[in-house]
């Protein structure tokens, strides 16, 4: 594996943490919305629900969510495993340069 290459899979996993660490959080949101509206309903404020639905939605949220993470740490996996090879890479380019001046 060459240099640019370790570096172009590291930013790729950079983002794609980024992107799923972004999708989780707005699944937090909608789940807690979810939640939050669930509450209303059930305090006899607002208007009745199906009870059944809405613990469907709350289950395929928190499965995603499951999901999600495991992506997640797949990915670290992934960056931490890029990042040792990178310092490898870099020992191995600097055992084998010259030591000493130049002329």
């Amino acid at each position: 594996m060459s240099r640019a290459s370790l570096q172009t899979d590291l930013a790729n996993a950079q983002a794609r943490t980024v992107r799923l660490s972004a999708r989780i959080q707005q699944l937090e949101r909608r789940l807690s919305q979810e939640l939050g509206e669930h509450a209303w309903r059930e305090s006899g404020l607002g208007a009745p629900t199906d009870i059944e639905e809405l613990q469907r939605t709350i289950t395929r949220l928190e499965q995603r969510n499951v999901e999600l993470t495991e992506a997640l740490e797949e990915s670290q996996a992934d960056l931490a495993a890029a990042r040792e090879a990178n310092r490898e890479l870099t020992r191995s380019l600097n055992d084998a340069a010259p030591c000493g001046p130049r002329s």
